[in-house]
């Protein structure tokens, strides 16, 4: 498999990697895609989330080999009022911080684009709204599990600063099997799928910040006590849920992993890695499970490149 670095705000490597190796699917994962990073770099966040989008979404609709585009977002680009349930593909775009606000707006470019440029070309464009995604060899800044893991590794105790917020909590393997699915239907059965939708687990696994902390800590057999960082923070949501009725409906596509084993698995690959064993083999053996509960495989036949961070 070819892999090229490079960094999407270049606009005339990007057109070139394009041009020279024309894609038929292309993924686009790229981004800046942490809340409290998007505060201290308001700029970058929205020159690689917007800017990023433009350069990679000009590049395409100037190359006549691609039919399959999906923009992964987040579900965090919907105007989030706190509310109890979950939030639908038809809700208002919003974001009250930089980071937010820059995936809606990536939203509205791709839907721009869309209209504008690839329905005649019959380029199938859509974009997808993931919950926070987890598993193991994740070792990101700032974000909750790789942040608990290593205190675990070390034998402190964990410091979380919001341990009542609810989020939709899943495992890795989950919204990336959705995106092969809608990338399956868009190339079978065409433009009524080239429109945003969300992926994330059902109801009954969403877990707030302290649970989710918890059971970590249990499965690590640590001990241990989560603590709370009484330093101030800047502004996120407390409440955010996803509403997946659409894609189950129309995709057939629905989480297969439960909320223990999605713990389970993120806790088990980084044990593993901790003790030293070949990761490589450890995650694909995860997928290979995952593959066994039913998750599409046809796209890795026949998808040409993905770009990612």
């Amino acid at each position: 498999m070819l892999s090229i670095e490079a960094d999407i705000r270049d606009r005339q490597t990007l057109q070139k990697v394009i041009n020279t190796h024309k894609p038929e699917f292309v993924f686009h994962l790229a981004a800046q895609p942490l809340v409290r990073k998007s505060y201290e770099d308001p700029v970058a966040t929205y020159d690689v989330n917007v800017m990023g989008t433009v350069h990679l979404l000009d590049a395409l609709r100037q190359c006549e080999s691609t039919k399959v585009v999906i923009n992964v977002t987040s579900d965090k680009c919907y105007d989030n009022k706190e509310w109890e349930w979950g939030y639908r593909e038809t809700d208002a775009l919003g974001g009250y911080d930089p980071y937010s606000s820059s995936k809606g707006c990536s939203e509205i470019v791709t839907n721009a684009f869309r209209r504008s440029f690839f329905h005649e070309k019959e380029v199938h464009v859509a974009s997808t709204r993931a919950g926070n995604v987890i598993g193991g060899g994740d070792w990101s800044e700032d974000r909750l599990v790789p942040d608990v893991v290593r205190a675990c590794r070390e034998g402190r105790a964990p410091l979380i600063r919001n341990p009542y917020a609810v989020r939709p909590w899943q495992h890795v393997l989950e919204p990336l099997s959705g995106y092969l699915t809608l990338a399956e239907a868009m190339w079978t059965k065409g433009e009524r799928f080239a429109e945003a939708w969300n992926f994330g687990p059902s109801d009954d696994h969403v877990m707030n910040v302290g649970d989710i902390t918890k059971h970590i800590v249990d499965l690590w057999g640590t001990g241990l006590k989560w603590e709370y960082d009484n330093k101030k923070q800047p502004h996120e949501a407390n409440l955010l849920k996803l509403d997946c009725s659409k894609a189950r409906s129309s995709l057939g596509w629905s989480p297969k992993l439960t909320a223990y084993e999605t713990l389970s698995w993120t806790v088990d690959a980084y044990k593993q890695e901790a003790e030293d064993a070949d990761m490589r083999k450890v995650l694909e053996s995860q997928i290979e499970a995952y593959e066994r509960k039913g998750s599409t495989t046809w796209i890795q036949e026949h998808a040409d490149f993905a770009i990612r961070n």
